[in-house]
């Protein structure tokens, strides 16, 4: 079922809004030829809906001058609270509600409803998908019109929409992407995204460890040494509920710590995402005498591996090495699965570049639905900047041996 179709202003293209993923015929997902790509795939897609009730979904397809869907775009609208906004940013956060409330735009009551294109949960481009061969800044732009049109037909929402975000481009794209800078979006970065390429020369943890510089190797075998006493569990379907209420309190222990918050995500995803995916969704549990003290999620996604959600509980994280010991069984995972790269996301920059990672700039665009308060959070959003960090560099001198 079509909740709304339009043809978009001023253009050629037609764009079609569903609220289920169900709704969209299979057909069009083969013509985009998307689903290799775990987060284009129903699968992956149903998992997220079914466990967030709080978020509403929709699902965008843009259709060219020929009525061939060329672009599919996921969107999720969530309540988002200035008062969630943590550590650097608190203080703009508080800037930004003081005059909000003063002219009368913000008030203690009520969330701002924020209408995301991107993935919520992930960092990185996982939002938008852009078949090959087409002109990426005319169907970025396109999917920005259409979008602003949908929300401009009030009778689709039973409330107001406060703003619209697209996330997170990364600097090849942003040619693309800053063409939105002329519909008054904003762009600022975040928290880098820590990627880290796997030598197609290492076939086991040990050749990793061959190729760090000794005082980076000798940390490794240490935390590896610390580690030992944790007995590490896979977590499936037959176990999760066993495991949860530890892992809902070690995720939330984790997910505080945040600068920036979109939407807090729901472990009983995990259930569905183990089921609808199998052996590319993996979960490993951290053990100490009967008690759950870490765990890690994962996806594998094509040639990379990409690092979700992980729960520590910090009281013992520094004497077992909790937190390191998952960083290494990210590597270990990648190597074994003969994986490219690693995906870590954000947060802990510092700590994932001492196993390998380097940072991704990624930019983010948001614009307030009315002029006024748009053009008050310009001067706010041009404060924001990610946290710096010193950048490590564990490898020998010799180059990475990038994969075909």
């Amino acid at each position: 079922m079509i909740l709304h179709q339009c043809k978009v202003k001023n253009s050629d293209y037609k764009a079609q809004f569903f609220r289920a993923v169900e709704a969209i015929p299979a057909k069009i997902f083969q013509e985009l030829h998307c689903t290799d790509n775990l987060y284009f795939n129903p699968k992956y897609l149903i998992s997220l809906a079914e466990n967030h009730p709080n978020i509403d979904f929709w699902y965008v397809i843009l259709y060219d001058v020929h009525d061939s869907p060329i672009a599919f775009a996921t969107i999720q609208i969530v309540d988002f609270f200035l008062e969630n906004v943590q550590n650097d940013l608190k203080g703009i956060a508080e800037k930004i509600q003081k005059i909000g409330r003063r002219l009368g735009l913000i008030t203690n009551r009520k969330p701002f409803k924020i209408l995301t294109c991107g993935n919520t949960f992930v960092s990185g481009e996982h939002g938008i998908f852009i078949k090959s061969n087409q002109n990426k800044q005319q169907v970025i732009k396109e999917l920005a019109k259409s979008v602003v049109q949908l929300v401009n037909d009030e009778k689709q929402f039973s409330y107001k929409i406060s703003g619209f975000m697209l996330k997170d481009f990364i600097h090849e794209s942003l040619f693309v992407s800053d063409e939105l800078l002329e519909y008054n979006y904003h762009s600022f970065n975040v928290e880098p995204n820590m990627l880290m390429q796997i030598d197609k020369d290492w076939h086991n943890f040990s050749d990793y460890l061959g190729a760090m510089k000794t005082k980076f190797r000798v940390k490794a075998k240490k935390a590896m040494e610390l580690s030992f006493p944790l007995d590490i569990v896979e977590i499936d379907e037959s176990n999760l509920q066993k495991y949860l209420p530890e892992m809902e309190v070690l995720y939330k222990s984790v997910s505080s710590k945040a600068e920036f918050n979109l939407g807090s995500f729901n472990l009983e995803s995990y259930g569905d995402l183990k089921k609808n995916l199998g052996e590319n969704y993996l979960i490993k549990g951290y053990v100490l005498n009967g008690r759950l003290v870490g765990f890690l999620s994962a996806m594998i996604n094509e040639a990379n591996l990409d690092a979700h959600f992980v729960g520590i509980d910090y009281e013992y994280n520094r004497e077992y090495a909790v937190y390191q010991r998952m960083l290494y069984d990210y590597i270990q995972i990648a190597i074994e699965n003969k994986l490219k790269q690693i995906n870590f996301g954000r947060t802990a920059s510092e700590i994932k570049s001492s196993v390998g990672a380097e940072p991704q700039n990624l930019t983010i665009y948001f614009r307030h639905k009315n002029h006024i308060p748009n053009k008050i959070l310009r001067f706010f959003i041009n404060k924001i900047q990610p946290t710096p960090f010193s950048q490590k560099f564990p490898f020998k001198v010799k180059t990475l041996v990038a994969q075909n």
